[in-house]
């Protein structure tokens, strides 16, 4: 009888522990991290990784997570492989994340489709599909604060300053070494369409990904060619290598501007000689915001961050406190929509489509100065976002421009063109449940 007793309680405890679960669970949201701490791209992805990371963790320590909800996190090592990244999706999908970030857009580009079937949002930031910026035709993707097509044609734009104007183009020669991948393919369109609009010669320099540390035959052909002027977009053990063999071959460095990807450990890697090198931004740099100070306080003396104390507030790690700052938001923003604590990624979505990052919600964040405000909505998933150009001065990144407005009279159209023609290709591509105009 005893016995029968206790086999009775021990079945009672374990039903209890097995309804509690969904009550704590009502309680959590679930955000995975598709992250990279190995690998010849992991120069670029720990710095991102970390500060990623941390400003989720610091909202669980100082918050006790966000709206009530505490911050399930949990990292998937991709190693930067399209490969390894879907199979991080496949084997996180099951546990109801509010997000994915994919961090690379060679494994943005196959969850495209399958955003809309598992109901799961995109956040591919200043990455990924260009044309993915418009929610009408891809309402699970977003990709703010710019694209890489804006990118591209602030870049163009600042050129065409230094010169005394886009007319001043004709007949220039402008290099492009780019990662032969989805990300450096990614601005072709619109290089080639710019081209020839402004008449300049464009003459493009591709570097595998097997090749990246090995760029001697790029730059030979460099140093034949002779551009005016050299663009990069680059990632991982690319970057300081093109601005070591930029050096070698005596390339003007203020001459040669990147996609915002390079970060501080590229160019102190590149010696002396990568001083005057140039890249696009939109956030500051520093630990000088209440909320960075709050992670090194609450996050990183604690011990409970992977990242070493002089990395936090460098370029890369901010852009990571950038990225999840959009992460939070877009759940808090869900939570004020639907009224529920544990928010599921249906509802994210329609957070980040009423994403209104203005001055006074920055200085609430803690994130006064940080960056310039930006508003998502239904229609728009991008924001384009102006960028400022910074210098690296041997040391630091030093800001060296106004806010560089995109093109958007010449990406606009294109975009919205490719967005068009995206769909049109995609058998059964999925429309929006509901028609912007009268989403609430």
């Amino acid at each position: 009888m005893v016995r029968k007793l206790s086999t009775i309680l021990a079945t009672a405890v374990v039903a209890s522990a097995a309804f509690a679960v969904p009550a704590k669970a009502q309680d959590s949201v679930y955000v995975p991290l598709f992250t990279y701490r190995t690998g010849p791209f992991s120069g670029s992805g720990i710095p991102i990784a970390n500060g990623m990371r941390d400003y989720l963790t610091m909202l669980n320590e100082r918050d006790g997570g966000i709206g009530g909800a505490k911050l399930i996190l949990e990292e998937c090592e991709t190693g930067y492989d399209t490969k390894k990244g879907v199979e991080c999706y496949e084997a996180v999908k099951g546990k109801k994340p509010v997000m994915v970030n994919p961090w690379s857009t060679g494994i943005t580009l196959p969850l495209i489709p399958r955003a809309a079937v598992d109901k799961i949002p995109i956040l591919s930031m200043a990455y990924g599909l260009s044309a993915s910026a418009d929610g009408d035709t891809f309402p699970w993707i977003f990709n703010p604060p710019n694209t890489y097509w804006d990118g591209l044609s602030m870049i163009i734009k600042y050129i065409g300053e230094q010169e005394g104007g886009l007319d001043k183009l004709k007949g220039k020669k402008i290099g492009y070494i780019y990662l032969d991948a989805g990300f450096g393919r990614e601005p072709l369109p619109l290089f080639d369409q710019l081209s020839r609009d402004l008449g300049f010669e464009l003459k493009l320099y591709p570097v595998p990904a097997d090749s990246m540390q090995n760029q001697s035959s790029q730059w030979l052909s460099v140093r034949r060619d002779r551009p005016d002027y050299m663009v990069m977009y680059g990632w991982g053990a690319l970057n300081p290598t093109a601005v070591k063999e930029a050096a070698k071959i005596n390339f003007p460095m203020e001459k040669f501007i990147s996609i915002w990807w390079p970060g501080d450990d590229d160019l102190r890697s590149a010696g002396a000689g990568g001083k005057g090198f140039k890249t696009l931004n939109w956030h500051a740099v520093g630990t000088d915001f209440p909320a960075l100070q709050d992670i090194q306080k609450l996050v990183v003396d604690k011990g409970l961050s992977q990242a070493q104390k002089n990395s936090v507030g460098e370029v890369l790690y901010n852009r990571g406190v950038y990225n999840s700052m959009l992460i939070a938001e877009g759940i808090r923003n869900a939570q004020k929509i639907t009224g529920k604590t544990a928010v599921t990624g249906e509802d994210v979505r329609r957070g980040l489509e009423t994403l209104d990052l203005n001055e006074a919600r920055l200085k609430e964040l803690g994130l006064e100065g940080f960056a310039g405000p930006i508003k998502l909505t239904c229609a728009d998933h991008n924001g384009h976002r102006p960028a400022f150009m910074q210098q690296w001065d041997g040391e630091k990144w030093v800001k060296i421009s106004e806010p560089i407005e995109p093109m958007a009279d010449r990406v606009k159209p294109l975009l919205e063109a490719a967005a068009k023609d995206y769909a049109e290709k995609s058998t059964g591509w999925p429309k929006r449940t509901e028609p912007c105009d009268k989403q609430s």
